[in-house]
């Protein structure tokens, strides 16, 4: 009986240790790091193999419906035609979890600041967001971006118009 317990209680001990990760949190963690990755270099086609061709993605754009595969690689090259030297500096990954059961699913999701310069107005743009990513078959089949892209987009335009203004009353 003391060895029962002995057991026991080591087994408590290993499973409370434990860090509780799903199983496939790091190796997919490690897909959505190369999602990034992949997009600072500018590579939206070697992006577009990771995506699941089922993919629901929540948009950044004020009132916009869940996007779908199209929808998203159209945003991604236009991010990428729009802005150099996109960076991605995370501040800390965190596993994901089933919204349904609350239990841990191996997605994963990420808090971090994105810096780039703007090819129109030469502006370079810092930006906090928030990303969720899920997945099927090893493949990125959900989640989004989160981050105030509205406001982003506001001030890169007001630099542009006075830009603008100061040129024409130079003139």
């Amino acid at each position: 009986m003391k060895k029962l317990l002995k057991l026991s209680v080591f087994c408590l001990l290993i499973v409370s240790c434990s860090t509780g990760n799903h199983a496939d949190f790091e190796k997919n963690t490690a897909t959505a790091k190369k999602y990034f990755e992949l997009h600072e270099s500018e590579d939206a086609d070697a992006m577009f193999e990771l995506l699941h061709s089922d993919i629901e993605w929540h948009m950044p754009v004020y009132g916009s419906e869940m996007a779908n595969a199209n929808d998203l690689k159209e945003a991604i090259v236009n991010y990428q035609k729009e802005f150099d030297n996109m960076k991605f500096t995370a501040d800390y990954w965190l596993p994901g979890v089933d919204p349904e059961t609350g239990k841990l699913d191996g997605s994963t999701r990420t808090y971090g600041t994105w810096t780039a310069d703007h090819v129109a107005s030469g502006k370079s743009v810092k930006l906090t967001a928030y990303h969720a990513f899920s997945f099927v078959d090893g493949k990125i089949s959900g989640g989004g971006d989160w981050f105030d892209v509205g406001g982003m987009m506001n001030s890169l335009q007001l630099e542009q118009e006075a830009d603008t203004s100061d040129m024409e009353n130079e003139e």
